[in-house]
Order: structure tokens, then sequence, then C-alpha cells
């Protein structure tokens, strides 16, 4: 198939056929992680789940990153890299009526699983496939293009959020509450149905397209190969490549350099736990939280509905106009360079996030005791299958007098409520009392289904006597919302994080990556690095709305600093600048040799 549609086209064109699917696989990339963003806070409302299952649905895609990263080299070696790259467009197509339709958690977590498994696969696969189809000249062009369209997806994910939010503010002036539960249902799904083109394109683009060459040559196919190449490259300049492929292949087989030398030598040791760090590091920063809770953030601040969502649009549009400038310096100014910058900014902006946090938080009231009466007076209907708590301005300015915080009870506040059954502990999804919703607090969403699932979500206790205990309330904590001009000041401090990690670690940690990795064990070495990044990011973002929960903003803000102040004495400390610098002379620095060359060559 691919033979015959693009038969007609000359090299030139074949090449920006490449460059076109790369860009569909990165555009794919972003929306996988940009999505959830705009969906989030109509999920919440409409799920019925509480927030460490909504935080587990945001999580799962990073579980299934986790997966496929693992094994997506090995995946590339066996299938061939254009198969996986249908594969991973085909699996993404899928999973997006398994969400839409959704009507449980079990089939949210499914279809979140596989768009990360999609994600995973095409983060591997796409840059791949570029470094070994594209001529050395444009090559740099298409990691470039591959990366800026990763970021302009998340653009395209806020902005897909913002016309449902624009929606939904529609059908909230007419008072009516059943109408605008159902159009929030049908909002967080429908954004979800709209991210289905770019993988149907991405799809179909890759079916266009021819297999690596270089995967064909190790493949013994040496005619198929040469006609790939035949595509991409002029005429007089396939021959003369075809056999440059095939001399490295046939080099690589028999390879006997360094067989038998152990990896615990220092040469392997130091840049492979120093990239590690780097990647963990990467994470640790709270990227990947801040961008999936954006819009809940900006809420909580002081922003409404549809100020939030544009606040998150542009925080996606900084994110990918300072992607550009970091690929416009990190030739000229260096890896070392940027990373130190960026992570000094992150620095600065995470932690004035995590001041104005505090200061709106300090003023917390927490009223269990409170709740706890409330919810013990009524009994559930015989629909409800647990206590339901309706969140008013009426019961907020109630509890606030009640707890002797009167002098706050005129203004609009936020309730994050943690409840329990036995030794098993949930919060309920935050809510503000100028958007009354009702919390259900049954025991199926607190509960998990079994002992195994209990285990990995951190859960120890007796499951069997917490199916049989009463409702607990633990904490009913009330925040006082700020104002809107409070909101804005902390949408800034949003905007110059993703900034100064977009232009710094965003572009410079895969970089880093490669060209820390001596040759023998970069493959590997990378797999497991880049499992440890996306494990990191998973965790952080599984436990992220149940900490804000109970703790606050605030107290995540600052950890997520403290971690970048860890991040920037490695980059200042351990990190060589690899600029200009071949492959031979990094792992030279790491064998401890020091000789002339590593010398940064000028240009």
């Amino acid at each position: 198939m691919a033979e015959i549609a693009t038969s007609f086209l000359t090299p030139a064109r074949y090449n920006r056929l490449l460059l076109l699917v790369a860009g569909l696989g990165g555009l794919l990339y972003g929306v996988d992680v940009g999505i959830i963003g705009g969906a989030l806070p109509y999920l919440e409302a409409t799920s019925g789940l509480n927030a460490g299952q909504i935080s587990l649905v945001v999580a799962a895609v990073l579980l299934g990153t986790v997966f496929s990263t693992l094994f997506a080299g090995l995946l590339a070696d066996a299938m061939g890299r254009q198969k996986l790259m249908v594969a991973s467009g085909a699996l993404f197509v899928i999973s997006i009526p398994i969400i839409a339709l959704s009507h449980g958690y079990g089939s949210l977590i499914l279809g979140r699983l596989c768009q990360g498994i999609s994600a995973g696969i095409i983060g591997v696969v796409v840059p791949l496939y570029l470094a070994e189809c594209l001529p050395p000249e444009q090559r740099g062009r298409g990691t470039a293009l591959f990366q800026w369209l990763l970021t302009l997806g998340i653009v395209v994910a806020a902005l897909v959020g913002m016309y449902f939010s624009l929606r939904v503010e529609a059908v909230a002036r007419l008072h009516n509450p059943q109408l605008l539960f159902a159009f929030k249902d049908a909002a967080w799904r429908g954004i979800f149905w709209v991210s289905l083109p770019p993988g149907v394109f991405f799809m179909l683009g890759g079916l266009l397209v021819a297999e690596s060459p270089r995967w064909l040559v190790r493949r013994k196919r040496t005619e198929a190969a040469r006609q790939a190449l035949a595509r991409s490259r002029q005429a007089h300049a396939v021959e003369s490549e075809l056999a440059e492929i095939a001399r490295i292949a046939a080099a690589e087989a028999n390879v006997t350099r360094d067989a038998r030398e152990p990896l615990w030598r220092r040469r392997y040791v130091l840049p492979f736990l120093l990239a590690c760090a780097i990647l963990a590091a990467n994470q640790a920063t709270g990227i990947n939280s801040i961008i999936f809770y954006n819009a809940s953030i900006l809420i909580e601040s002081g922003l409404s509905d549809v100020q939030a969502h544009w606040g998150y649009i542009l925080f996606t549009l900084v994110n990918a106009l300072l992607t550009v400038v970091g690929v416009l310096l990190v030739d000229r100014k260096g890896r070392k360079f940027l990373l130190t910058v960026g992570t000094a900014g992150i620095v600065a902006s995470l932690s004035l996030a995590g001041i104005l946090f505090w200061r709106q938080e300090r003023q917390r009231v927490d009223v269990p005791a409170v709740a706890q009466a409330l919810i013990q007076s009524r009994k559930p209907g015989p629909q409800q299958a647990g206590p339901q708590l309706r969140f008013t301005p009426q019961l907020s300015r109630q509890w606030l007098q009640q707890a002797g915080a009167g002098i706050r009870a005129a203004r609009p506040t936020a309730l994050s409520l943690i409840y329990s059954y036995g030794n098993f502990r949930c919060a309920a999804p935050v809510v503000r009392s100028n958007h009354p919703a009702t919390l259900k607090l049954n025991r199926s969403g607190c509960l998990p289904a079994n002992r195994v699932i209990a285990f990995f979500n951190g859960q120890m206790g007796n499951l069997a006597q917490a199916r049989k205990a009463p409702l607990r309330i633990r904490h009913a904590l009330l925040t006082p919302l700020p104002g809107r001009k409070h909101g804005w000041i902390m949408a800034l401090c949003l905007f110059c994080f993703v900034g100064f990690f977009a232009m710094g670690p965003g572009i410079c940690v895969w970089l880093a990556l490669s060209e820390l990795m001596p040759t023998r064990i970069r493959s590997n070495g990378m797999s497991i690095a880049l499992l440890l990044n996306e494990a990191v990011g998973t965790f952080i973002s599984a436990i992220f709305l149940p900490a804000v929960g109970r703790y606050g903003y605030a107290p995540m803000f600052f950890i997520f600093a403290g971690c970048t102040v860890g991040y920037f004495l490695i980059v200042v400390l351990l990190l060589p600048e690899t600029k200009g610098k071949t492959l031979e002379e990094i792992e030279g620095i790491f064998a401890g040799k020091s000789h002339e060359k590593m010398e940064v060559r000028p240009g």
C-alpha cells in the first residue's frame, strides 16, 4: 500500500511526508498528555469517583507509558518501526470509545491505560524511525518538529477543553441543575471524542510510509531497504548509503570489543546513574501533575471555570513558544546552561506559588464533628448507595459560624472532605460553595476491590472489617477562596514555571539521556532510565489529589521546589557539558580520561 500511494512522490516530497507523520505522532502524544486537563473538572463533577480514583484515572496514562516504554524498543526490533507506529495509532483510536462510552471506573482505567501504552510506544518509535529514515541534514529538524508538535498537541487539547467550558457556562445560566449535570457528563465524553481524529490521521499516515531501511538491512531484506532508501534519497546516493548501512550492520553483528568488560566499571555506572537521576528529577518538578490538574489549580486559586480554562490555554501556549526558544538555544548555549537556568527558574516559580497557596490555606477551618453529625442525621434515600452531602453557600456559612469563623462566612469556600471506612481513607473531590455540588461518600467508591489493589494503592488494613465499618469523617476542611486577582497571579507563576521547564529540562533532558549513555549500554540503559522517569511521574500523579485534599496545594508545591533544588545541584555539580563533543569524548569523561580533544569545538 505504501509503495503504491507514494510512488509518485519525489524524495523531497516523501521526506516532507515523513516529517508530517512524525509531527502527527508528536501531536498525538501531546493530546494524550493534555486531554485530561480539560475533561477533569466535568469528570469529577459527574462520575461519582472519589479523589483517589480520579487520581488513578489521571495516572493510568503514565502507568501505561511505564510498561510500553520498557518494551517499545524490543517491539520495534521485532515488528519493525513502521508497523509499530501503525499499531500505536490504532491502540489510541480504540481507547477513545472505551473512555467516552464508559459508565464505570474499570473501563475508564482500561481506556486510559491504552492511551498510555500508545503514548509510550510513540515516544520511543517515532524519534527512532526519524533517525533511521531521514537524511542526516534533516534529522535535527525532524526531532525538533516532533517535540514542538508535542507541545502544540497540549495546546489543541486545551482549546478543546475551552470550547466545552464555554458551552457549560452557557448551560449553567439556565439554573437547571439536572440539565447542567447531564451537559457536564456529555462534555467530558465529547472532549475525548474530539481527540479521535489525530489518532486516525497518524494511523493512516503510518500506512503510507516505508519501513526503516536500517531495520530492513538487519533483517537481510536488502532489496526492500534499497527501495525504501530510493524514496527519500537522490538516485546517486542510494547505493553508497546502502553499502554504509550494510557495513555498519555487519560490524555490529560481529562486534567483540568490550564484550567481556564488566558493567560495573565507572565508565558505565556513573553516566547511567546520572541519567537516571536527571530523569527522575525531571518528573519530581511536578510537571505532569501541574499540566493534568492545571484548570483545577487555577479554580482553587480564585478563577472561574471559564477563566481557568483560558489560563490553561495560555499555559500551553507558553509551553509551546518557549520550547521553540529552547530548540534554538540548545546548540548555541549548551545543555548545562539551559538546564541550570531552567531549574533555577522552576525553583523560584514553584516557591512563589507555594507561598501564595500557603497564605490562602492557612485560613483553613477543620469541622469534622459538624460534618459527621450532619451526615449521621440523614438517611440515604432508596436509590442511594451511601451517604450524600450537598455543599451549598448556606451550608458553608453554617459550618463556619459553628466553628467560630464567622468573619469569613460571607466568602465562597472550598470543601476538602477526608473520610474513612475502617482503616481505609478516601478524599472526596474538592467542591466550592459558589458552585453547589453533591458529594457521594459510598463505601464502594472508597474501598479497594481486593487486597492486591489495596497494596498497590498503599493502603493497609482489614478489608473485611472495613466493609462493615461505619462512615467516619476524618477532616472537613473549609478554605476561603481568594479573588480573581489572586488567581491570575497564581496563573502567572504557573506560566513562569512551564516557560523555564520548556526551554530547559523539557528540551535538554532527552538530549542528555541519549548523549550520556555509553554505546554498549545505550538501548537498555535508556529503557531503564525512561522506566524510572515514568514510574516517578505515575507515583506523583496518583498521590497528588489525595495529598492536596489532606494537606493543601502549598506543601506539594514546596516539595516540588525542594526536589528541583536537588535537580539544580545535580546539573551544576555533576553534569558535564556535552555540546560540541563526540560520543567517544563524552565516554572518555566518565572513564576518567583527559585529553585535548575534549575541548568544545567552535561552531
